[in-house]
């Protein structure tokens, strides 16, 4: 085997090994905040919905500070179970860029879709749930299959797209108990953190 050969194998060694040292770092992340919810929503149970009073209620100036913490609440367990698996996968695929980037795409969103909540959802109740992120980490994903025009980011665009592209219908105002807000502006937000955190034409995947 020649030098080229062996160096060649090097690298790639090095990168799978980066690759895989990645992907454990995302699904630990990701599972650790989904044991955080149910944690939460356990306690929040035996508290009597206590905890729910940590959403966002549109336009009060004392709920701004719960933009931080609605995204990780939820009104009941069937509610949590209904954003787990599609938080869990999303997630995963969009922390799989490095955990910096990923810890800052959900500041982007959860800021975004928090603020488009409170300045446009409904008055007289507390907007609260994942799906703020889940519409997110949706965005996120297809904006850099779109910004980036890179060939790994447009199959995981496409193949997010297949699996959860029903998820759009959540932005139209169909239900009243449903946050169409919420999704909405989640979504814009992962596409905002998309364009802003995109990388350099020239930099390799």
């Amino acid at each position: 085997m020649s030098e080229r050969s062996r160096a060649f194998g090097r690298r790639a060694a090095g990168e799978i090994g980066t690759q895989a040292t990645r992907a454990l770092a995302a699904a630990a992340l990701v599972l650790t905040v989904l044991v955080g919810m149910w944690i939460l929503e356990g306690v929040d149970y035996v508290l009597g919905g206590q905890l729910d009073t940590y959403g966002i209620r549109a336009r009060d100036v004392g709920d701004l500070p719960q933009i931080a913490t609605a995204p990780f609440l939820h009104g009941n367990f069937e509610h949590l179970m209904a954003n787990t698996v599609p938080f869990a996968v999303l997630g995963f695929l969009a922390a799989l860029r490095g955990l910096g980037k990923f810890l800052t795409m959900n500041l982007i969103v959860i800021v975004v879709g928090g603020l488009g909540v409170w300045f446009t959802g409904p008055p007289n109740s507390e907007t609260l749930g994942a799906s703020i992120l889940v519409f997110g980490y949706f965005g996120y994903l297809l904006g850099r299959g779109v910004f980036e025009r890179h060939i790994g980011d447009g199959l995981i665009a496409v193949a997010v797209v297949l699996l959860y592209g029903g998820i759009v219908y959540g932005v139209i105002p169909t239900d009243a108990r449903i946050s169409w807000q919420g999704h909405l502006f989640g979504l814009i937000g992962g596409l905002i953190a998309a364009f802003l955190l995109r990388r350099k034409r020239s930099a390799a995947y």
